[in-house]
């Protein structure tokens, strides 16, 4: 980064930001946060699969054709188990009009295809707007007979359809990493 233009520093000084290194500091944590939310949330994501894939040998992540329309082409299946077709969220803060729609299409195609779909997301919005589509999201999963678990619920279901606490294994590494 110490090598990046700044030029766009002139936006920041239009908008009060008058100091350099307020700037640089600003471009720092922003690209620090980029990465450790995709990082963070691919990590706890794969842990939960993982977590059901050690359960049920037969979990696997599928695509299956989107048949209520051309695109997407394929909706992918994180972890299949018979026929639950669970669907792994670390967070989903979106508000993008065009992801609901795909998310509302994705449920029905899964549910169509004879898959109960079940959304596990174990961190919920926090934005207003992010959270009346998780809860429009919620209640089409509830309609047509699957299950969304979010927070707290998210990690008992895993924990209850798996064995597994992963909570309590998250918070022995992060507690132990404090104190070494």
């Amino acid at each position: 980064m110490k090598s990046d233009n700044n030029s766009h520093y002139l936006m920041y000084r239009v908008l009060g930001i008058s100091d350099d290194e307020e700037g640089k500091l600003i471009d720092l944590y922003q690209n620090k946060g980029r990465f450790l939310y995709m990082y963070a949330g691919e990590f706890l994501e794969e842990a939960a699969i993982y977590c059901m894939k050690y359960k049920y040998l037969d979990a696997a992540k599928i695509k299956i054709p989107n048949t209520l329309g051309s695109r997407p082409k394929t909706f992918e299946i994180d972890c299949l188990v018979g026929n639950k077709a669970h669907e792994i969220k670390w967070r989903d803060a979106t508000t993008d009009g065009g992801h609901v729609t795909k998310e509302r299409t994705r449920v029905k195609v899964i549910n169509e295809k004879g898959y109960v779909p079940i959304r596990v997301m174990f961190y919920y919005p926090q934005r207003v707007q992010a959270q009346k589509i998780q809860a429009a999201l919620e209640k089409l999963y509830t309609e047509i007979g699957g299950k969304y678990y979010y927070g707290e619920s998210a990690w008992h279901y895993l924990k209850e359809f798996t064995g597994i606490d992963l909570l309590e294994i998250l918070e022995q590494i992060a507690t132990s990493r404090l104190n070494s």
